[in-house]
């Protein structure tokens, strides 16, 4: 009886609904916590970045989280109750920056830890975990570069990019890999005429100005600009054009609307040296050779912006110390933006500093949305409690 009853508390304890404003601890409002994991379970003092693998042959959905020392892989098919399948311990040493993504069922992990380069993991081996969690290596590593800040995937070509870490590669700016056969990566140049990349966006382009149709385009944020770069030609990528900004602090990470049309970014460190509420900043990408500065939108607090990301009408925002933040951005082209809902993720303040939410993942079938803290934490899945009708699931 008593075993019985220490089950079931735990898998209350997972759940927790947000009721009048609350998920037990955590500010919320119209999301609920559905499991919990403090960095004690993963052996890491620290978190950073975060993403997500579906498993095309169940559809089962895992959560893969960088830590200060290592990546971990979460079974999350059952949300309430995740399963820590394993880590991959860092390839060198740790740090408190780590980058994960993912193609045709790999991960590639990146970091600023000195000649880490870039590992790959094969995800199906998720599937059959005897005895969790498991200690992990790596099924191949390249090692064309040494640091790096972040890496990024454009599913449709193949290629991944790394930006960032040391000058001394392309300036910091894009290292061009083909990872069409992901254990068997290939280095193609690079690109460094826009100086350095903290992070960017690559893809496959669609959108409004039919100039690019089927170009692959490069979107960076360079510190203090944004730069658009066609990078079709992996040997000769050429720079279409820059946006700028007012008050620019650091031009940190942004995303495209789904139609294209615009850019959101996040400037990581104006809301410290201006001192005004998180601040979202929008662009009108309609016309890749003329970016235009649109409107700002200031949040609820003064907490620092760092990743967000778009899904159909929604902007999914890690805003430190506020915890993930949804904003509503279904009328951008008449300078629209509200605040949907929060769950709030470091609950002691929302000041402007570098704690709380690091990054979010928003993009699985089920709605689950993954939040994964820098610090304060450990890692969150939570979930509309709301029904969805402006963009259903």
């Amino acid at each position: 009886m008593p075993l019985i009853f220490f089950v079931y508390s735990l898998v209350n304890y997972a759940q927790t609904p947000c009721d009048n404003g609350m998920a037990g601890s955590y500010p919320c409002n119209g999301y609920d916590l559905q499991s919990f994991i403090p960095f004690s379970t993963f052996d890491a003092s620290s978190g950073n970045d975060s993403w997500g693998w579906t498993d095309p042959q169940d559809g089962k959905e895992y959560a893969l989280m960088g830590l200060n020392n290592g990546t971990v892989f979460i079974d999350i098919s059952d949300p309430i109750n995740p399963i820590y399948l394993g880590k991959l311990p860092t390839y060198t040493s740790s740090s408190n920056w780590r980058d994960v993504k993912v193609y045709n069922n790999y991960a590639f992990i990146v970091s600023e830890a000195s000649g880490h380069g870039m590992q790959v993991f094969d995800l199906t081996r998720l599937r059959d975990i005897a005895n969790p969690p498991e200690t992990f290596i790596e099924d191949t590593h390249y090692d064309g570069f040494g640091r790096a800040h972040n890496i990024v995937i454009n599913e449709e070509s193949g290629y991944a990019y790394k930006v960032g870490g040391a000058g001394s590669d392309y300036n910091g700016g894009a290292h061009f890999i083909n990872i069409q056969d992901p254990l068997n990566p290939v280095g193609e140049g690079g690109y460094a005429g826009s100086g350095y990349t903290h992070d960017a966006q690559v893809i496959t382009y669609n959108g409004p100005d039919t100039d690019y149709t089927g170009r692959e385009i490069y979107i960076g944020s360079n510190e203090s600009f944004v730069t658009i770069v066609d990078v079709t030609d992996k040997s000769n990528p050429v720079l279409i054009a820059n946006a700028t900004y007012t008050n620019d602090s650091y031009t940190h990470q942004g995303w495209l609307s789904e139609d294209l049309n615009y850019f959101i970014l996040g400037d990581e460190t104006d809301e410290q040296n201006f001192g005004f509420n998180t601040k979202t900043i929008v662009f009108d990408f309609s016309d890749l050779d003329n970016p235009q500065f649109e409107f700002d939108y200031f949040g609820t607090t003064s907490a620092i912006d760092h990743n967000g990301y778009a899904k159909n009408n929604k902007y999914y925002l890690a805003n430190y110390t506020a915890g993930m933040r949804v904003l509503d951005i279904s009328d951008l082209e008449n300078q629209n933006i509200s605040e949907l809902g929060y769950f709030d993720t470091f609950p002691s303040n929302n000041s402007a500093n570098f704690s709380g939410a690091w990054n979010v993942y928003p993009y699985f079938e089920s709605g689950n949305i993954i939040i994964s803290n820098y610090s304060g934490g450990g890692f969150f899945l939570v979930k509309s409690n709301a029904v969805d009708s402006t963009s259903p699931l």
